[in-house]
């Protein structure tokens, strides 16, 4: 595969409260053509957003891709480059026996990297990264979809 067929993904998570109206954001691009996708849950956390977020861009893949994946979410990509072999040995628990926060969503962003070779960049939040900054107003805009405003 030629890095024009690369698909790089920026994907952020937003929640106004922790919990509360959270939204999701992911900017995909792949050879020119681009795609932006969100929305949100009345009442979530920021974690949960961060992996909805790549959850959906990954869903929104027809075939097995080469995978760029942004994002500013430490929780995100340690999570799912790390952390999750544990989680699995572990039948979904913790170092400590506790049960692994969120693991419907860990489930399924596991099933779905299975279907792809990704790379996971981690990127600094809120520092002018113009893919991160996109990603964000789309998670934004997610949270002002599910609060019922205006969303252009």
């Amino acid at each position: 595969m030629s890095d024009s067929s690369v698909v790089e993904i920026y994907a952020d998570g937003a929640c106004k409260g922790n919990p509360g109206p959270g939204g999701w954001g992911a900017w995909l691009s792949i050879a020119g053509h681009e795609k932006d996708l969100y929305g949100g849950e009345l009442n979530t956390t920021n974690n949960r957003m961060e992996l909805t977020a790549v959850i959906r861009a990954l869903e929104a893949l027809k075939r097995e891709c080469k995978v760029k994946i942004y994002t500013d979410s430490v929780y995100v990509q340690k999570g799912i480059t790390e952390w999750v072999h544990g989680w699995k040995a572990r039948n979904w628990t913790t170092s400590d026996k506790k049960p692994v926060k969120n693991v419907d969503l860990w489930k399924n962003l596991d099933r779905l990297v299975q279907q792809h070779q990704i790379e996971w960049i981690w990127v600094k939040g809120h520092a002018g990264n113009a893919g991160n900054e996109r990603a964000d107003a789309l998670a934004n805009k997610g949270v002002d979809q599910v609060l019922g405003r205006e969303v252009a």
